[in-house]
């Protein structure tokens, strides 16, 4: 059943109000091989120009991926913005890479979490900084929330990829000599596009390793660099590693004639162990859906609507 939900710009248009849509449809999206599907459909009938009656155009909601951009948290507030520490560089989705400046002043962290949506949402509008022909939806619809003492950046559109031409994704740079990057911890934070870019890899143990053994060679190139971590067992024993040198399946592992102790300490058999390549996550996880309900892929739609609408009349 069809839910309209009355909204309004309470700042600039508080007496007028327009509808948006909320509803379930069933229908066959392009390249699902005539397989009809359950999707979340948000409509209006207001536009986003009363004057030229340019209507909106209607959104359907497949998936729930949305990409995102933490700080590390590892700062705590509160946070004086300054001269000299104001700036941020904001790329979301394939867009082109665009710069805030914040104001002035001393912040809690939901507070500055506020301002810099505020300042995101802004930029399609702000003179002489748009690109025509860009999504203006991923900035004008971007959520920026500050959880367990992380600034997280949400991209305004959901998708299907992380990664690719057609991914949601959020990315934060340092502007010049700005310090804002760094004091605000992004420089150390993280990205679900670089999260899903950098998925831990696996294969079986392609020769016995014996404890102490320099060599080990693996049944299948995971993709090891030198210095890269890992991991190998056999579901009873198990150890952590660097390796020191290689290629492809072939790499050396510390042992205690050339580094002072054994990167390995047990034997493990051919064909019964597996090797992992370490990174952020297990080989079967995705990074982190910031959708995680309905009740906000809902708000979100809806959101997605009343950021495009023109309540002037």
């Amino acid at each position: 059943m069809a839910t309209n939900v009355t909204v309004r710009d309470l700042e600039n248009y508080p007496d007028n109000f327009k509808t948006v849509t909320v509803d379930q449809s069933t229908l066959v999206p392009t390249g699902a091989r005539g397989d009809e599907k359950w999707v979340s459909s948000f409509t209006t009938t207001a536009y986003s120009n009363n004057t030229n009656l340019t209507a909106i155009q209607d959104i359907y909601v497949q998936e729930f991926k949305a990409g995102w951009y933490k700080s590390s948290g590892l700062v705590s507030g509160p946070f004086i913005i300054q001269s000299g520490r104001q700036w941020l560089g904001i790329k979301i989705d394939a867009n082109s890479n665009y710069y805030i400046q914040l104001d002035a002043g001393t912040y809690g962290g939901d507070s500055l979490a506020s301002h810099i949506e505020d300042k995101i949402r802004a930029i399609p509008t702000a003179s002489g900084t748009w690109i025509v022909g860009e999504d203006d939806i991923a900035y004008k619809n971007t959520i920026v929330d500050y959880v367990n003492g992380k600034f997280i950046i949400v991209s305004g559109n959901v998708g299907e990829f992380y990664t690719g031409v057609n991914r949601t994704s959020v990315a934060v740079t340092a502007s010049g000599s700005d310090t804002l990057f760094g004091y605000l911890s992004f420089k150390l934070g993280t990205s679900s596009e670089s999260v899903a870019s950098n998925a831990p890899t696996q294969t079986m143990l392609s020769v016995n390793y014996t404890a102490g053994g320099a060599t080990l060679v693996l049944a299948s190139d995971i993709g090891f660099a030198a210095k890269d971590s890992g991991y190998i067992t056999d579901g009873t024993n198990s150890d952590y590693f660097t390796v020191i040198s290689g290629s492809g399946v072939t790499w050396t592992v510390p042992t205690t004639g050339t580094n002072g102790f054994n990167g390995i300490a047990n034997s493990y058999t051919a064909g019964e162990a597996k090797v992992m390549r370490l990174r952020l996550q297990d080989p079967d996880q995705e990074p982190v859906y910031y959708h995680n309900t309905v009740d906000s892929i809902v708000r979100w739609g809806i959101a997605s609507l009343v950021n495009q609408i023109d309540f002037s009349s």
